[in-house]
């Protein structure tokens, strides 16, 4: 049976695990995953103690990518990571970086993309 992919984007998480049920609950999705994106490369540092933590740059702190040294000074120079810009409401980055990804049969296809622009999807 042919499949349709289905890539749409949200502004949380929440918004995506609605619409991921919403359609799991009304028809078959063969695969399908909700990830965050952005412009930096891997999960960063999580040091337990960032004083005395292993954290290998300002950037993989601030941003959550996993530089090199050259990456790392470029990537820090970003207002992201500077702490100079505001990322909206309550200092939070705004903007839609989450994206689900799912595949479903082709005859799904139209209610799946209207499932997920009901729950916030562009």
């Amino acid at each position: 049976m042919p499949e349709k992919p289905i890539i749409v984007y949200f502004k949380s998480t929440k918004q995506a695990n609605e619409a991921l049920v919403r359609m799991r609950s009304e028809f078959e999705v063969t695969d399908a995953s909700i990830d965050r994106i952005d412009g930096y490369p891997g999960k960063g540092a999580d040091p337990d103690n960032p004083i005395t933590g292993h954290i290998p740059s300002l950037s993989a702190l601030a941003l959550g990518g996993d530089f090199n040294r050259d990456a790392g000074i470029l990537a820090a120079t970003s207002v992201d990571a500077s702490g100079l810009s505001s990322g909206g409401p309550d200092n939070r980055v705004s903007g839609v970086d989450i994206i689900l990804s799912a595949t479903v049969h082709e005859e799904n296809g139209e209610q799946a993309m209207r499932i997920a622009q009901e729950c916030g999807a562009l």
